[in-house]
C-alpha cells in the first residue's frame, strides 16, 4: 500500500473547510460567470475537434487538416454553417415547446460548472477570491438536480416534433436518465461518507492525502459507466441511435436549434468530466510527484489551474476512446446493465463503505485492517465462483406442429413453430416410402452387400 493510502485509511481525512467567498463583488461574479461560459463553449469547439482527430488516428485516417492550423477552424467553419442554414420548423409541432425544448438542455447544462472549483483562492484585480463561482453544503445535489432537469429539454424537444421516431428518442432518454441518474448518485454516496460533506470545496479539501478514487474504486468505475449513460455517448447513445431512430429526438431540428442540442451534449461531457474530477481524481490538486514539489507550491496561485484542466481532459479523452472501441449496446442490454448490476452493485458498495466507516468510528477498529479483511473476502468469493460448475440449460423442446388453417384462414407462423409439410411434400414422402419397402433387398457378399457391378466384374 502506498503511504499516501495508508496515511488515508490509517488516520482518516478531514472534513474539509469551505471556501471563503466573503470578499467577492459584484463585477467578481459577473467576472467568473463570464469567464465561465466563455470556457465552456471555447471547450466544445476544441472538444469536437478532439473527437475528430482521435478517432482518426484510432482509424489511421488524418481527420480534419484544411481549415487553420491542423484543423483547429473546422469546429468554428461547422458552427457558422449552423448558423446561416436554413432554420425549418415542422408545422405539426407544438410551436412553443419546440422552441423552447433545445434552450431548456443547454441552460441547464450551464448551470453545473457554478459549483465545480477551478482552484485555491487567488488574487483578480486585489480581491482575494476562491476559482470558483460559488459553493453551498448540498452543491452536488445541485449538480445532480441540474443534469436531471436537463433531460427535460430532450424529452420535450421528441414530443413536441410530433413525429415518431422523436417521440421514441424522448422516451428512450427518459427511462436511460432514471436509470443511470440512481445509479451515478448512489456512486457518489460513498463519497459523501468519506469526505463527510457534499460541499464541493470540501470534497477537494478532504483530499489532501489520498484521491478518493483509490479508496473507492468500485464507486469510480461504477460513475465512469454512469456517466456515459447519463450523456447519451456511445455505447449509451439509444435516444439517438442512427440505425433505429434516424437522429432519434433531434431528427426535426436544424440549423441553430439543431446546434444548441449538440452544444447541450458536448457542455454535459465536459460537466460529468469535472465532476469525476472533483470527487474522485483531487479536483485542481496537482498529482502526487508534482504535490510534493517546493512544501506544495504547485497547488497555490493559477497552477491549479492546469492540474484541473489536465484531468478533465483526460476523462474527455476516455469519453472518445470508449466511442471508437465499443459497439451500441442493444437496448435490453442496456436496461439491464443499468437495473441489474450497476445499481446493485452500487447498493453494495454504499452499506460496504458505511459499515467500515461505523466500524472505525465507533469501536476504534484499524480501518486498514478492515479493508484487507474485505478485499480478502472478496478474493475469496470470485474464486469460488470460477469453481462452482457452470449449470447447463435444458435442452429447448420440440416445437408442435402448427395449422395454419385452424382459424379458417392462412397465418404464419410464430417463432417457435413449424408448419406441417405440404400436400405435394406429402406425397412425395409417402411415394419414397413406397419405392424403399418394394425394392429388392440388396446382394450379399461375402464382406457385406455387393453392387450390381460388384456381382458382375466379380
Amino acid at each position: 500500500m502506498s503511504p499516501l493510502l495508508s496515511a488515508a485509511v490509517g488516520d482518516g481525512a478531514q472534513v474539509g473547510v469551505s471556501a471563503d467567498f466573503s470578499q467577492d463583488v459584484f463585477w467578481v461574479w459577473l467576472l467568473k460567470a463570464v469567464a465561465i461560459i466563455v470556457f465552456l463553449l471555447t471547450s466544445v469547439l476544441i472538444a469536437i475537434w478532439f473527437e475528430r482527430k482521435v478517432v482518426a488516428r484510432m482509424q489511421v485516417r488524418p481527420g480534419p487538416n484544411v481549415h487553420g492550423p491542423f484543423g483547429l477552424l473546422q469546429s468554428l467553419a461547422d458552427a457558422m454553417k449552423l448558423l446561416v442554414k436554413e432554420d425549418v420548423t415542422v408545422k405539426a409541432a407544438d410551436k412553443l415547446v419546440y422552441i423552447v425544448a433545445p434552450m431548456i438542455a443547454v441552460f441547464c447544462s450551464l448551470l453545473t460548472f457554478a459549483v465545480i472549483p477551478f482552484g485555491p483562492e487567488v488574487s483578480i484585480f486585489g480581491v482575494l477570491t476562491p476559482l470558483q463561482l460559488t459553493d453551498f453544503p448540498v452543491a452536488v445535489l445541485y449538480i445532480l438536480a441540474c443534469a436531471a432537469v436537463g433531460v427535460y429539454g430532450i424529452v420535450l424537444g421528441g414530443w413536441s416534433s410530433n413525429s415518431t421516431y422523436p417521440l421514441l428518442g424522448g422516451v428512450r432518454s427518459t427511462a436511460q436518465v432514471i436509470s443511470y441518474e440512481l445509479a451515478m448518485g448512489l456512486s457518489l454516496v460513498s463519497v459523501f461518507i468519506m469526505a463527510g460533506s457534499m460541499s464541493t470545496s470540501q470534497i477537494v479539501d478532504s483530499q489532501t492525502q489520498v484521491w478518493w478514487f483509490l479508496p473507492l474504486l468500485p464507486a469510480f468505475v461504477i460513475y465512469l459507466i454512469s456517466m456515459v449513460g447519463e450523456t447519451n455517448r456511445l455505447p449509451f447513445d439509444l435516444p439517438e441511435a442512427e440505425g433505429e431512430l434516424v437522429s432519434g429526438y433531434m431528427t426535426e431540428y436544424s440549423s441553430m436549434k439543431f446546434a444548441w442540442f449538440f452544444l447541450a451534449e458536448y457542455i454535459n461531457m465536459l460537466n460529468v468530466s469535472a465532476v469525476a474530477t472533483t470527487l474522485f481524481f483531487g479536483g485542481w490538486r496537482a498529482p502526487w510527484p508534482l504535490s510534493a514539489i517546493g512544501d506544495g507550491v504547485l497547488n497555490t496561485g493559477w497552477w491549479p489551474v492546469l492540474w484541473f484542466l489536465a484531468k478533465v481532459w483526460f476523462f474527455m479523452f476516455v469519453f472518445v476512446w470508449i466511442r471508437g472501441s465499443v459497439l451500441r449496446f442493444r437496448y435490453d442490454q442496456f436496461m439491464k446493465i443499468g437495473w441489474k448490476v450497476l445499481i446493485p452493485a452500487a447498493l453494495v458498495w454504499v452499506v460496504a463503505v458505511t459499515l467500515v466507516q461505523a466500524l472505525r468510528q465507533l469501536w476504534d477498529v484499524d480501518l486498514r485492517t478492515t479493508l484487507f479483511v474485505l478485499a480478502g473476502l472478496v478474493l475469496v468469493g470470485l474464486v469460488v465462483s470460477f469453481l462452482v460448475p457452470e449449470k447447463k440449460p435444458a435442452p429447448p423442446p420440440e416445437p408442435e406442429p402448427f395449422d395454419p388453417f385452424a382459424d379458417g384462414y392462412p397465418v404464419p407462423p410464430l417463432p417457435g413453430q413449424v408448419l406441417p409439410p405440404s400436400p405435394r411434400a406429402q406425397r412425395r414422402l409417402a411415394a419414397t416410402a413406397t419405392d424403399a419397402d418394394t425394392s429388392p433387398p440388396p446382394l450379399q457378399g461375402p464382406s457385406g452387400p455387393e453392387t450390381p457391378l460388384e456381382v458382375r466384374g466379380g
